[in-house]
């Protein structure tokens, strides 16, 4: 399924996010410490609240699907306008908004100094068709976590959410004991991308680099299923592996129309953002 942009229904989207609050808190807490075989997974076990922001209520309940499929995210609710999310954050307290940027009643970016001047510390993720490069500047410079091109598939979306996750949970696990702590800190997505950045959870390095060194030797490009073939993974695997390195730059993805179904989705090699940078400390 691939989620998409759409207009707005102001009447169907009124008051949705309450009724969305209501069947979030179906979803008790459930914090599971981390193993001794995975010291530094993130304490995410504890649900991760998500406030979805989209003015077509077709799109949001695809979001929310999305969300609802990647442990340990809880969507708590969903707002249509603005107003509806400047709302729902103060009553619903999320962790994480999803923000479109083209609402109806205000400009999406026009959202965040407004929950900041409310004394609302929570993250946000720009989920949005917005292409335009004052957009991504903007959202930069309103400290956003990530930014998402609509339309965009399951498995975009759930790379970014686990990247997060892994991401929220160092950095609430912090202390700081020297200066070293603090830039780690200041330095963030970018820092950890650039030196050594974590998987995420359920991928290993192992197979990461089988994946990657496959996709660095083909002549031209990969599909999932090749990959797979020649890596002798699950097709599921390798499209996950495949799009988690689409995600960070080492590999652009193209569609080969004319067959049955869908596009097909194929993968060429970019260069080693990943390589080396693959996280290999406390490998057995």
């Amino acid at each position: 399924m691939t989620a998409t942009s759409g207009t707005s229904d102001a009447t169907a989207q009124a008051g949705t996010f309450a009724a969305a609050g209501t069947a979030g808190a179906a979803h008790p807490a459930a914090p599971n410490a981390p193993t001794a075989a995975d010291p530094e997974a993130p304490r995410a076990a504890a649900p991760i609240g998500v406030l979805v922001v989209d003015d077509d209520f077709m799109v949001a309940r695809v979001h929310r699907a999305f969300v609802e499929r990647v442990e340990p995210f809880r969507v708590l609710g969903v707002a249509g306008t603005g107003e509806q999310a400047l709302t729902a954050v103060g009553e619903l307290r999320p962790d994480l908004v999803l923000l479109d940027l083209y609402l109806p009643d205000v400009f999406g970016l026009d959202v965040i100094p407004r929950l900041r001047a409310a004394g609302h510390d929570c993250d946000v993720m720009v989920i949005s068709a917005a292409r335009e490069a004052d957009a991504v500047r903007g959202a930069v410079r309103q400290g956003v976590v990530d930014y998402l091109l609509k339309p965009f598939e399951f498995e975009d979306l759930r790379v970014r959410l686990e990247r997060y996750a892994v991401q929220r949970g160092r950095l609430l696990g912090t202390v700081v004991r020297s200066q070293a702590d603090v830039d780690r800190v200041l330095a963030g997505a970018a820092a950890q991308t650039a030196t050594a950045p974590a998987l995420p959870k359920g991928m290993s390095v192992e197979t990461a680099e089988l994946v990657e060194r496959t996709l660095r030797e083909a002549d031209g490009t990969l599909s999932a299923s090749e990959c797979a073939a020649l890596t002798g993974i699950s097709r599921v695997s390798a499209r996950r592996y495949l799009e988690y390195f689409h995600t960070v730059g080492s590999a652009e993805v193209s569609l080969r129309y004319g067959v049955a179904g869908r596009p097909e989705r194929r993968y060429r090699f970019r260069g080693a953002v990943t390589g080396l940078a693959l996280p290999r400390a406390g490998r057995p």
